[in-house]
């Protein structure tokens, strides 16, 4: 044996010249050897019995191997088996019983076997003396002068790790080396250091500010600036300190939130006792008690809790709105730890995924040793089931202790807190550009002015008028510049200083009057509108497309069982009398009762297949069973309301769910219990569109019980299924009364079959990259060859109002789209209920299986409809369905603008069978090229896409969680409060604020071109007309509330007259109330004012006449007189557009 102790005379890496490199950070667990070891580093569990004792042993530390070894353990030794390995991995040279460590970045392969060729049992004990340092390599940069400053200031910067994140259980030491982030959490957008930087940097970064900024400055400049130094420089101040004290008020609120947060409490193990410390202090690798009640406080993998067998229970209502209890559970070979001490003495590694933003997923390892195993370590797949997210709450359980894995800003939660993307609305952008063109008449106003003062200087070349001082020491060249630049100060203001910030604060109020509007309040859920995004408020009075998902946002998503196909009969709760089956009758039209489908459970010649119909409904799920205090009644969490409405259902027909185990559930059968033990679950995503359970029944026979829908399982049945031709029969009728449909298949899976897929599966399940895929492979694998049981029906009722809001949006000029899940005919029934279709309407259907059929179907269809247009026939309204399968192909570049073409002859639009993706993607076509306003709507996460890739989004805060609420702009709890929102809100937002923009520019214009027309009486000197302190009061107070009280109070027309006749809503899609005609005829409007007031003022002054108490006129004279008489011009004018 090559065995190296702490008694050695020599270690043989004392005098290795190659040890520069790095022995670079464990992958897998260096058993620590336990013979006669009494010290502090005994195995922290041991079981009673000795064949099957889990033992977590302490690890070897990452280090740099210098002269001397780098590990210490007194009295142990590290044997290495052939499981393990290194990041930087070691190549051995055997030279006279001397062993030489190489970093060579190779493979470790021939470690093991050189250490086994000639020894049973091979032991290296590696030591370094105590004063050795211990020098660990780290992934993670040290920090730099930027990083010291960034924490300073409260700046939390998140950077790309490379490889796996290794974490250390019960060593701090090593921990702390790796320089995982601190949890102290920060979102406020300032601090005391960065507020006046970042503010003036954003504040400047605006065009407007940063001209107004350049004007302050010349105006500084002696013998330049015809005005006051602080004219320009005190509105912009003013304007400044507006923003400032808004931006203050919001972020103070942050400010108290994130200390309030930190500086809560928790239970951080230290020695063997837990002790409280502030959520700030907690670091990775820190273990920690969480109780009933509590949130987390950072990311944790749960290592054992109160509850048998390691479960846990834990709502996530902070992270994704949804109220129902989820269940965790801890691994069996930790889920036994039960007190501080044995936690103090685990000993082990943790090889996690990098931080990233994917809250359903995880994908990690905890290695430990099995003593039983010949001393070989083995990998324990860790995945979203182990995971505690920061912000969930445990629930209905007394504790639990994890292991800190993520912390901060590398939480999950504090990942997807990322900003909305960025949306500018279309007023805001013309607006911009309107300022530009303002931008540009100022320039040439400029330019104008100091060629004529040019002139002038040319023309009284003899200078005989010497008062007026027009020798100067500079060249006409010097002159002509200066001079532009003076104009540009005396006409700067007719560029509105304060339009932007009036907008801000317009918009602010316009959506407190949206959240203050008990029309859009909903009592149930004590939930009312929210306005996420205020700068988009507008764009919903110009809205011209609709996309709205279907399941939770037209219908309440309120699933009920309401009927089933189960061997090629139907069944339904309620049958008319007409339609109802007897036995001996073979009619696939006709249907049974439940209480039919008892009796034929008992004495059928199906009853085999109804037994596993319903033992599928009550095992193949994820549903929790809460019982209810003093009540036999159960309560199902459910991650989907299908899934608890199949539970629900198959409860109702005497197959009970109502208890759940780590490995196994319990049902009972018309009274007598099974338990049946949960092999696998192989779960459901919007990409397989399945669900598949393995399970071990009573008998002992391993069955593969699998439902979802039915394009994905009938490819997937084995050949000479009997029921295929029946349950087709049933689905069509199924989704003809809009009911939800899924297909239910099974198949018993030979012992020796399970054996080797298992392996796979486990495998996969480990594998730390791309895990999902992997897992998503070994499913497909073993989902072959099904028996098709049957079908489900569940009914989700339309929300109310739903067909009268359509019709309404419809009526307004509206196109409105589905984009659903369902299948093609629920989708159309659907629609027929929702009033999104007519009897009168003329469907196209796209279903094509294939890229060039799509291509020429959509072809062929636009051929008739576009020469049928062309030809002036009247065509029926018309109506466009098409399946996600045909869409794919349609969505590709060579046919979506053939796509488009098409669905915008259509009144109706629906998608069904579509992906998340396709959802988005949808909304993208129609935006790339449609410049219209389009508006997504939608309830459950799948939605986000769409909702963030149209130009306004709005959530529903329902059933599915609050996640699509808090992507959108605008959040409402019923359909319904769409139209109010659109028709109403809306159309006001749009008209106020269009009309508020022009008034801002026309007062701007009117007041301030009077400096023009004077410039012709002066020489073009660049005398102002005005008093410097009138000109700063004007935007700031003279006409400050004029333009707010339009935009926050007028209504063009009342909401009632908007719900009656909502095609009033087109003047928004048209554009009528704000474009470029409306801007040029406000403009020349405000220049027609300013001249007619200028000359008659000066007219009727220009005598300059001696007043009776001998009081002279003059420039101040006129000017004042000029400025009143605007002043009143540009009020009277605003009391007359105000409706």
């Amino acid at each position: 044996m090559a065995s190296y102790d702490n008694n050695s005379e020599q270690n043989p890496f004392e005098d290795s010249t190659e040890f520069g490199s790095t022995l670079h950070q464990t992958r897998d667990l260096i058993d620590l050897q336990n013979n006669n070891n009494t010290n502090a580093h005994q195995p922290f569990l041991e079981n009673a019995s000795s064949s099957s004792t889990l033992k977590y042993q302490e690890l070897p530390a990452p280090a740099y191997i210098h002269q001397q070894s780098p590990f210490k353990r007194n009295d142990s030794s590290f044997a290495l088996d052939e499981g393990s390995f290194y990041d930087e991995s070691v190549a051995v040279n055997e030279d006279d019983d001397n062993l030489q460590l190489l970093s060579n970045r190779g493979q470790i392969s021939g470690l093991y076997d050189r250490l086994n060729s000639n020894n049973t049992e091979n032991t290296i004990s590696l030591h370094r003396p105590e004063s050795q340092p211990l020098n660990t390599r780290q992934r993670t940069p040290r920090l730099g002068i930027k990083d010291i400053f960034n924490r300073l200031i409260g700046r939390t910067t998140v950077k790309e790790r490379i490889g796996e994140r290794i974490i250390y259980v019960n060593n701090t030491e090593l921990n702390d080396q790796q320089r995982f982030l601190h949890n102290r959490v920060f979102t406020a957008k300032y601090t005391v250091i960065t507020f006046l930087p970042k503010f003036l940097y954003e504040e400047f970064s605006k065009y407007a500010n940063l001209f107004f900024l350049f004007i302050s400055g010349i105006q500084q400049i002696p013998g330049i600036s015809p005005t006051s130094k602080y004219t320009t420089l005190v509105p912009l101040v003013i304007v400044l300190l507006i923003t400032a004290i808004k931006e203050l008020v919001e972020d103070w609120g942050v400010h108290r939130s994130d200390a309030e947060l930190n500086a809560r409490k928790c239970k951080v193990l230290v020695g063997t006792q837990f002790v409280e410390k502030d959520w700030r202090d907690i670091k990775v690798g820190d273990i920690l008690r969480v109780e009933s009640g509590e949130n987390f406080p950072a990311d944790l993998i749960l290592i054992s809790s109160s509850e048998p067998e390691g479960l846990c229970y834990i709502e996530t209502s902070n992270l994704d709105g949804e109220v129902n209890l989820k269940i965790k559970q801890a691994l069996p070979e930790t889920a036994s730890i039960l007190n501080s001490v044995d936690m103090a003495q685990m000993q082990g590694i943790i090889k996690s995924e990098q931080p990233n933003n994917r809250l359903y997923n995880y994908d990690g390892v905890l290695t430990t040793s099995i003593s039983n195993d010949m001393g070989k370590s083995k990998d324990y797949p860790l995945d979203p089931t182990q995971l505690l997210l920061r912000g969930a709450q445990l629930r209905n359980t007394l504790w639990i202790y994890g292991i800190v894995v993520f912390t901060g800003h590398e939480t999950k939660l504090m990942l997807n807190s990322s900003k909305k993307p960025s949306k500018v609305s279309n007023v805001t952008r013309i607006t911009n550009r309107n300022i530009l063109y303002l931008f540009a008449i100022l320039v040439l106003m400029s330019i104008a002015c100091a060629i004529g003062g040019l002139v002038f200087t040319i023309q009284k070349g003899s200078y005989t008028e010497g008062y007026l001082q027009l020798a100067l020491s500079y060249t006409r060249a010097q002159a002509f510049g200066y001079d532009i630049l003076t104009f540009l100060i005396l006409f700067n203001s007719f560029i509105p200083i304060s339009l932007m910030v009036t907008m801000e604060i317009v918009k602010f109020i316009l959506s407190f009057l949206i959240q203050s509007d008990l029309d859009m309040y909903y009592d149930v859920t004590d939930t009312a509108a929210v306005a996420r995004s205020s700068s988009l408020i507008e764009e919903l009075g110009q809205v011209k497309f609709v996309f709205s998902d279907k399941t939770g946002t037209l219908t309440c998503n309120e699933m009920q069982f309401r009927q089933c196909s189960i061997a090629g009969l139907s069944y339904a709760d309620k049958v008319e009398s007409d339609k109802q089956a007897k036995d001996g009758v073979n009619d696939p039209t006709l249907q049974y009762t439940f209480a039919q489908l008892q009796e034929h459970l008992k004495t059928h010649s199906t009853a085999n297949m109804i037994n596993e119909f319903l033992t599928l409904l009550a095992t193949c799920h994820t549903v929790i069973p809460e019982a209810q205090e003093g009540s036999e009644d159960i309560t199902y969490q459910a991650s989907s309301p299908d899934e608890g409405a199949l539970v629900k259902g198959a409860s109702t027909l005497h197959y009970k769910f109502h208890t759940r185990k780590p490995n196994s559930i319990a049902c009972s059968q018309h009274g007598q219990d099974y338990e049946y033990q949960v092999l696998n679950i192989c779960e459901f995503n919007s990409t397989r569109k399945r669900m598949s359970a393995i399970i071990r029944g009573p008998d002992g026979k391993i069955k593969l019980y699998c439902k979802g829908a039915d394009t994905v399982i009938l490819e997937r049945l084995a050949e000479n299924n009997p029921f295929v031709e029946n349950t087709l029969i049933h689905l069509e009728e199924f989704a003809s009364e809009g009911l939800r449909t899924l297909c239910i298949a099974m198949r018993e899976i030979p012992e020796e079959e399970y054996t080797r897929w298992s392996q796979i599966y486990d495998k996969a399940a480990t594998t730390l990259t791309n895990r999902a895929e992997e897992l998503d492979k070994a499913a497909e694998m073993i989902e072959q060859n099904l028996f098709l049981l049957g079908a489900t029906a569940i009914e989700d009722k339309l929300q109310d109002g739903v067909p009268d809001t359509i019709h309404t949006l419809q009526e307004a000029g509206i196109r409105v789209w589905v984009l659903t899940g369902d299948r093609q005919e629920t989708a159309i029934n659907i629609g027929y209920s929702c009033k999104l279709l007519n009897e009168e309407m003329s469907l196209i259907v796209c279903n094509q299986e294939s890229h060039w059929e799509t291509k020429s179907f959509l072809e062929s269809k636009l051929k008739d409809v576009s020469g049928a247009i062309e030809r002036g026939e009247e065509l029926e309204p018309l109506a466009f369905v098409i399946d996600g399968k045909a869409l794919t192909f349609a969505l590709e570049k060579d046919i979506e603008k053939i796509l488009f073409d098409l669905t915008v002859l259509c009144k109706a639009v629906i998608c069904c069978r579509v992906s998340p993706l396709q959802k988005a993607l949808v909304v993208k076509l129609v935006k790339k090229y449609d410049k219209s306003i389009l508006l997504a709507i939608g309830d459950g996460a799948n939605d986000v896409s769409m909702i963030q890739a149209a130009h306004v989004g709005v959530g529903i805060s329902g059933v599915e969680g609050l996640q699509a609420a808090r992507s959108a702009d605008f959040a409402i709890s019923q359909f319904r409060y769409l139209k109010k929102l659109l028709l109403v809100h809306g159309a006001w937002a749009y008209q106020r604020l269009s009309k508020m923009i022009f008034y801002y520019f026309y007062k701007n214009v009117a007041m301030y071109l009077t400096q023009f027309w004077y410039a012709f009486y002066n020489g073009f000197s660049g005398s102002t007309l005005y008093e410097s302190w009138t000109m700063s009061c004007f935007n700031v107070i003279f006409t400050f509330l004029p333009p707010l009280c339009i935009g926050i109070f007028d209504q063009f027309v009342s909401a009632r007259m908007l719900d009656k006749y909502p095609q009033m809503y087109m003047l928004g899609q048209s554009n009528e109330f704000f474009n470029q005609k409306k801007f040029w005829g406000w403009f020349f409007n405000a220049v027609f004012h300013s001249l007619v007031l200028f000359f008659i003022a000066v007219g009727a002054l220009s005598t300059d006449g001696v007043f009776r108490n001998a009081w002279a006129g003059g420039q101040w004279w006129v000017g004042t007189t000029v400025f009143t008489a605007v002043l009143g011009c540009i009020l009277w004018k605003g009391a007359l557009i105000t409706e």
